[in-house]
């Protein structure tokens, strides 16, 4: 019960960044939250196959960037859902990219607020 919980969790969080960013960024444009979802949905689902793929076969890249070649990746998995949700419309090169960049950061900043919420747990770090 707790991984569908957490699954639904990440895929809301997924959901809530994706219009946050339409509110931030003039190039995007998503429909409505329904339209948001299935974009979370495809997205996390094209992130969830390709991106260990992606990784591997641009490794050398994304070791001379150090790392910075993931939000390429991103953006590439971000335009391709774009190109698949009726919808959800992104708008330049830039755009996605910075657009990959901010969901991914809206996303780690409510997981990890609904984690301390969920779980009512902070981590500390040891004192000694």
């Amino acid at each position: 019960m707790d991984l569908i919980l957490h699954w639904i969790i990440q895929l809301l969080a997924l959901s809530v960044s994706v219009l946050i960013i339409t509110y931030i960024l003039p190039g995007i444009n998503v429909k409505g939250f329904g339209t948001a979802v299935v974009v979370a949905l495809i997205y996390g689902l094209l992130k969830f196959f390709l991106t260990g793929i992606l990784t591997i076969l641009s490794l050398p890249l994304i070791i001379l960037t150090l790392g910075l070649f993931y939000f390429v990746i991103n953006a590439f998995l971000l335009w391709i859902t774009s190109k698949v949700v009726e919808g959800f419309e992104v708008k330049g090169c830039i755009t996605t990219v910075i657009a990959a960049f901010l969901i991914s950061v809206i996303e780690i900043l409510i997981r990890y607020l609904t984690s301390v919420i969920y779980y009512n747990v902070i981590e500390m770090p040891p004192i000694f």
